[in-house]
């Protein structure tokens, strides 16, 4: 999905990459991923993880490398490069000069009552430009909601929270002290200094979700964070830039979820589990507490350990 809480530069493809003689000068779009990128959208492939989304792109043109740009269609144009994620980094750089720092709001002020006619606010609530909040919203004090965020009805924010680059749903509630919408954690290394990784994505909480106190949730880089209706998350859990996790889950205290990894519909993970990134856990699935997900895991499982591995094998271990 677009963004549309950071401003854009439409650059044409010869000013990103003057070196290179491009067939079709093509003024670009956006930056997606390879999965919803259209004709004048730039994309990137980095792994062959991602060979089936390849082979279906509609993307115009794709920064890879010579040992993958076989598995892209023929009509799309190819950018090859030595380190793409270090390439991405740059080309976003230039396409969202201020994406990759999370610069204060200045637009900050305290919630107008004309504006907010059937929202409730306590003490010391800042609320930026262009915030929309739904009827019968309640929000705590001391409260920081940033410019271009969208809360939908009949929502429970608590106090002392940070939200930011975020859309939010109908009947969502968030307890104290949560950090929602920042940066990840991102960055390319370097010998002097570390280039760091725009985030142009956001922040999706659909309807019915419970979030319970010091939780973070970082914003997508290039694709967004999307937690599904009624999915609860117990205390201090921490969710990284690019995950997905459906329906119907319940997260357990202290569970960490590292960058772009996707979890099913219906599934509970115990305390202090922690699942490595770019990985698929399916639907109906069980982890148990201080478990290390390493591994893709198919629907109906119940794993445990580390790393998890199918209770039953657990259990034999012990």
């Amino acid at each position: 999905m677009n963004s549309n809480f950071f401003k854009k530069k439409k650059l044409h493809i010869n000013k990103i990459f003057p070196n290179i003689r491009f067939k079709d000068n093509i003024k670009i779009n956006d930056f997606k991923t390879l999965n919803l990128a259209n004709k004048n959208d730039l994309t990137f492939f980095d792994s062959i993880k991602y060979k089936d989304q390849a082979k279906t792109t509609k993307a115009g043109l794709c920064i890879t490398t010579s040992k993958l740009e076989s598995f892209l269609p023929q009509t799309i144009q190819k950018i090859i490069v030595s380190n793409v994620l270090f390439e991405v980094a740059k080309v976003l750089k230039n396409i969202y000069p201020n994406a990759d720092i999370d610069h204060p709001d200045y637009t900050l002020k305290k919630p107008a009552k004309s504006k907010f006619k059937y929202v409730k606010f306590g003490n010391n609530v800042l609320v930026g430009k262009n915030v929309k909040i739904g009827k019968n919203t309640f929000v705590g004090s001391n409260t920081i909601i940033e410019h271009g965020v969208f809360i939908g009805n009949n929502c429970v924010i608590g106090s002392g929270n940070i939200i930011k680059n975020t859309i939010i749903g109908n009947r969502v509630v968030i307890q104290d002290c949560c950090k929602i919408g920042q940066k990840g954690f991102g960055f390319i290394p370097m010998k002097n200094k570390n280039f760091k990784f725009p985030h142009i994505g956001k922040v999706l909480i659909k309807d019915d979700v419970e979030i319970a106190s010091s939780c973070t949730i970082d914003r997508g880089s290039i694709s967004d964070t999307i937690i599904g209706n009624n999915t609860y998350l117990d205390n201090q859990v921490h969710i990284a830039h690019n995950v997905q996790i459906g329906s119907d889950c319940m997260i357990a205290g202290q569970v960490g979820f590292a960058g772009s990894s996707q979890v099913g519909n219906n599934v509970s993970i115990g305390g202090q589990a922690g699942v490595s990134g770019h990985l698929k856990i399916g639907n109906n699935v069980k982890i148990g507490g201080g478990s290390g997900v390493v591994k893709n895991i198919d629907d109906n499982q119940v794993v445990m350990g580390y790393p998890a591995v199918p209770l039953r094998e657990f259990l034999k271990k012990k």
